[in-house]
């Protein structure tokens, strides 16, 4: 089968034209060796299937990075390859098609974005083009579909003679050449989208813009998400599966190991969704009930703020901040995707350049940064007693934040390099292109994190049934109860957050504590123990070396905060 690679700067559209080609059946994986991501689908060429692989974006064939390495290896097996061009940067990617023109494999050029081009007088004669280059050019519009059909059409297949090697000067001399004979500029002013990008930057006005953006965001997460849970989950279960649940528990012995497992330990005589632990009950609650829906939210205005251009200009403003901690203003992205879910935001961390950076941002996500389903709990436990409390949990996490990182950054040998990037202009993206990003990201969801929240209940209901829990709880008791001012059974709900930290809060709410007990147990649990499966990733990622070391802070961290958060409430 041939492999076709999909092959072009970063932020020039060839993700979307890589889903234009390929639909929704695609896969992601590590290229072999390391922690490089890329993704591969199947598309037809005149009748025949090939694979067509995303390949990490690249400036050149001078590797300066890991990404960049793999896109030159990859290389090596590829049978044909699409150039994707930014029509409105075309000088920047023509650097890249010069390096591509150097290889003998059949090469086409997607000049795409071809409508923000025309809208910002730039004229670009793609027939002039293809004469100068040697090579088919097509425009293209991936986010409408627009020369898409016509890009598959003129995929090349046969060899070609690859041009004359050129040094750096030489190429770059050559890309104005042909700018000067292809491309063409007119007049206009700024566009209102243009100006707001303008502010987007500029730390006078584009602190307080991204203080309205995330507000605004987080108010809309929370929104959708309670609708969701109020109007459509809590009735369904409630009146769809609890009637599943009682005529099954009705054929087993109540107390019985299986009964428990499955269904849970009776509360009022009845089973509660989120206090029986039962595998049916709480943990199917916990990951569609509960969970689903915030991270839904969350994945939904992510994604529509990632495609409209937001958060590159936010990685920008956030970049001198990201420097005082070890990292670079790209380190905001693992940072909001650990919002969503610790794990993405783990392995988001790829993007960094070194492993010092990833084992600070890693730490950071892992300790500071609570999930979607924890925010959730912490919302549903908190609330109640007024929205200052939960304000209390958020002003000390980011206290913790900023200190580990100021901490990490002076510790850990190396530095952090500059952020170099380019930043796309602000387009409303079609609601197709958001919805399959969403459509991918619940696919995720529901396929790595699911069974780690059914198996976390599971598990953690068997220690409970057989009092491992109690004996550990115990144990502990002195440090709950005399350093961090808390009962002794909220040691029990602490030590269950390895497994799933939404489920251990929503045990914090069975007991009756103070609303000053509750956020000091909520903020020591938010940053000791992640679940099992962060865990994981966190050994994946970092290595088991670092793993520790980010499980030493986390223990020391979270102790030091819980006493100190008891000595001022």
């Amino acid at each position: 089968m041939k492999r076709i690679l999909l092959m072009g700067n970063p932020n020039v559209g060839k993700s979307v034209v890589f889903s234009r080609l390929t639909g929704v059946h695609v896969t992601s994986a590590n290229y072999p060796g390391t922690t490089v991501e890329y993704t591969q689908g199947s598309m037809m060429v005149r009748g025949e299937k090939c694979i067509l692989i995303d390949v990490p974006g690249t400036y050149g064939l001078h590797a300066t990075s890991k990404a960049e390495e793999i896109a030159v290896e990859m290389l090596k097996n590829a049978d044909a390859v699409i150039n994707v061009a930014d029509a409105t940067n075309l000088e920047r990617s023509l650097h890249l098609t010069m390096h591509l023109l150097q290889q003998p494999i059949p090469l086409i050029v997607a000049l795409n974005i071809w409508d923000d081009a025309r809208h910002k007088g730039i004229h670009i004669d793609a027939n002039r083009l293809e004469q100068e280059l040697g090579v088919p050019v097509v425009p293209t519009v991936g986010i409408t579909g627009e020369g898409i059909k016509k890009l598959i059409e003129r995929i090349p297949d046969k060899p070609r003679t690859p041009a004359i090697e050129m040094t750096e000067q030489d190429r770059w001399t050559e890309v104005g050449r042909i700018l000067s004979i292809a491309q063409s500029l007119e007049h206009r002013h700024h566009t209102f989208l243009e100006f707001l990008g303008d502010l987007s930057v500029k730390p006078a006005t584009g602190i307080p813009l991204a203080v309205l953006v995330l507000t605004v965001s987080f108010t809309l997460i929370r929104l959708i998400g309670e609708s969701l849970i109020g109007y459509v989950f809590e009735p369904l279960f409630e009146n769809g599966w609890r009637p599943v649940l009682e005529a099954l528990g009705g054929r087993m012995r109540p107390g019985g190991l299986l009964y428990t497992l499955l269904l849970g330990e009776l509360v009022d005589g009845r089973i509660d969704f989120v206090q029986s632990f039962g595998l049916l009950s709480t943990g199917l609650f916990v990951a569609f009930g509960m969970v689903f829906p915030y991270v839904f939210s969350f994945y939904l205005v992510l994604s529509y703020l990632e495609d409209f251009g937001y958060l590159p200009r936010l990685a920008v403003l956030l970049d001198t901040l990201m420097h005082r901690l070890g990292l670079h203003g790209w380190a905001v992205i693992p940072m909001l995707l650990g919002f969503g879910c610790n794990v993405p935001g783990i392995m988001a961390t790829r993007v960094l350049e070194n492993s010092r950076e990833r084992l600070i941002a890693s730490t950071l996500v892992s300790i500071a940064v609570p999930c979607a389903s924890l925010q959730a709990m912490m919302w549903g436990i908190l609330g109640p007693y007024g929205s200052q409390y939960v304000a209390m949990v958020y002003a000390a996490l980011f206290v913790v934040w900023i200190v580990i990182g100021r901490i990490l950054n002076r510790v850990l040998a190396g530095e952090s390099p500059e952020l170099i990037m380019e930043i796309p202009p602000y387009r409303f993206p079609p609601l197709r292109t958001v919805g399959y990003k969403l459509w991918r990201r619940m696919r995720g969801y529901v396929k790595e994190a699911v069974p780690f929240v059914l198996a976390g209940v599971l598990v953690v209901n068997l220690l409970h049934f057989l009092r491992v829990f109690d004996f550990l709880a115990q144990a502990m008791a002195p440090v709950f109860t005399q350093l961090l001012g808390l009962p002794k059974e909220a040691g029990l709900a602490i030590l269950m957050g390895f497994f799933r930290k939404d489920v251990a809060v929503g045990m914090l709410g069975a007991l009756e504590m103070s609303p000053h007990q509750l956020v000091i147990s909520v903020t020591v649990l938010a940053m000791s123990f992640p679940c099992i499966a962060t865990f994981v990733v966190l050994a994946r990622e970092i290595g088991v070396a670092g793993l520790l070391k980010a499980f030493a802070i986390m223990l020391v961290s979270s102790l030091a905060v819980g006493i100190c958060l008891n000595l001022i409430l």
